[in-house]
């Protein structure tokens, strides 16, 4: 449990020193792309080197259990932008070339709400929310394609003022944007360092302003792929001899979807060292950051969030990339900074992608919208309440185009598919009933007991869940949740 969580004449007085805040904190938010929760130095758990991160973590509240609620990249930005899941706001798979998925138009967004309550509002980096613009034009006048996309300002910027944006793109060291017209700008400079200039931009902008801001900064690396990262970042890790989780399997190395992504040790150890200089990286960028916010006076009344969007198998369970339920994929890094206000120490916190947004309104003093799906725990953060035991629901569906067109050949909805599942503080119970077409009536009953068996080698495996007792519950739980969300998956 985390240790700032007090009660009687303590939480007394912090209720009322909180009271007496009027002011708006600014807000901001930095989240990475695949970056998973082992992979930061303060958990000793990947090699990976992160000074300024571990500093700013020891000042800060540390989320121990905090989870993408659908751990591909447009499924989370969607429920973290409205705190809704994507069965209810539709972004149930990236939005991708082929594929009708991208934010609706009049879904409430955090931004719209900040923007309505007086905030000046940036969005800096990867938005990966917008329909791709050849699905409706073969050549757009932006220059976008494949998946990428430029967001025109309007509705579909969802209350952001200032923008410097694109939809997806991963040439890390050769990025674009687009601010407010469909003019292109490419730039010469690492992804993560250029977003970074740009957001430092920002912030001397908003100096001595009355208004508070809210700037959400969207690192697209260390996403893949791996190898497009800063060769001064990549000599560190040439001679660091890594850390493999017991559950890593080199051989026969698939992507989640079952198709082959890559084989042996020496590939995955290459994809390993760069992924852990792409975070060294970050980390580098995120001391910039902090460093500005403290020499333009602003670190006192700075809500700071560092998070990620999912995270990377790194041949975990023999699998790469994400959108299992596995630690490696669902577990995200999220530390929170608030001086005076948010007490350092580690919480236990279920903390999904739609509790994002409520708990932030909801450390800003400020009403959640009623369509929000997700839970307001600014409380608990502050040290106000005990910290909940609510699990977290965690689900996926098939989302590549010829996957879905088989299942349509069939009479089959593909959203009835997939896995579901329930994130415990010490249980992930899961069924998955398949990612294709071929056999509709596969179904399968996971139940990993993370305190006995932290890197799920072990799950029991069950043709019902009456044959357990916590799976029993859970999926109690698992069906409740599905009939709210009206969630056509079947038990």
């Amino acid at each position: 449990m985390s240790s700032n969580v007090d009660n009687g004449a303590e939480l007394h007085e912090r209720r009322e020193t909180r009271d007496k805040c009027r002011k708006k904190p600014n807000i901001l938010y930095v989240f990475a792309d695949q970056w998973r929760r082992q992979a930061v130095g303060f958990r000793n758990e990947d090699p990976v080197i992160t000074p300024h991160i571990d500093a700013f973590a020891a000042e800060s509240l540390v989320f121990d259990h905090a989870v993408s609620c659908t751990p591909i990249c447009s499924p989370h930005r969607a429920a973290l932008m409205t705190g809704t899941y994507p069965q209810t706001n539709g972004v149930y798979t990236n939005c991708k070339l082929g594929a009708d998925v991208a934010l609706r138009e009049d879904a409430i967004g955090i931004g719209d709400v900040l923007k309505r309550e007086g905030y000046r509002t940036g969005y800096i980096g990867k938005w990966h929310l917008d329909l791709p613009e050849q699905n409706v034009s073969e050549q757009p006048i932006s220059g976008a394609r494949d998946w990428d996309a430029y967001t025109p300002p309007g509705p579909k910027r969802h209350g952001f003022d200032e923008w410097y944006s694109y939809g997806t793109y991963d040439e890390h060291l050769t990025p674009h944007y687009w601010r407010d017209t469909p003019e292109m700008i490419q730039a010469d400079q690492w992804s993560v360092e250029h977003e970074t200039d740009r957001a430092i931009e920002f912030l001397q902008q908003r100096s001595g302003q009355e208004e508070p801001f809210a700037l959400f900064v969207s690192w697209n690396p260390p996403h893949s792929p791996f190898d497009l990262v800063p060769d001064r970042y990549k000599r560190l890790y040439d001679h660091i001899p890594l850390r493999w989780r017991p559950n890593v399997k080199a051989d026969g190395l698939a992507a989640h979807t079952g198709e082959p992504f890559a084989d042996g040790m020496d590939n995955l150890e290459r994809y390993m060292r760069d992924y852990c200089a792409a975070v060294t990286g970050i980390d580098e960028q995120f001391g910039r950051l902090m460093q500005s916010l403290q020499e333009l006076g602003m670190e006192q009344n700075t809500l700071v969030v560092l998070s990620s969007d999912h995270g990377e198998l790194m041949g975990s369970h023999g699998l790469m990339a994400k959108h299992s339920w596995h630690e490696e994929s669902i577990g995200i890094p999220c530390v929170m900074r608030w001086p005076g206000r948010i007490g350092a120490g580690h919480t236990s916190l279920l903390f999904n992608s739609v509790d994002i947004m409520p708990t932030l309104l909801g450390l800003a003093g400020l009403g959640v919208p009623q369509t929000v799906e997700g839970s307001d725990y600014s409380p608990a953060v502050l040290g106000l309440e005990p910290v909940s035991d609510e699990p977290a629901f965690i689900s996926a569906f098939p989302g590549r185009k010829d996957v879905i067109e088989q299942f349509a050949a069939q009479g089959l909805d593909n959203k009835r598919f997939g896995w579901r599942g329930v994130r415990t503080r010490r249980y992930t119970y899961v069924v998955h009933r398949g990612y294709s077409a071929v056999d509709p009536g596969f179904c399968l009953r996971l139940l990993y007991d993370l305190e006995q068996d932290p890197y799920q080698l072990n799950p029991l495996t069950l043709q019902r869940a009456s044959q357990h007792p916590v799976a029993h519950e859970l999926e109690e739980k698992l069906r409740g949740w599905l009939s709210s969300l009206n969630d056509l998956f079947e038990l």
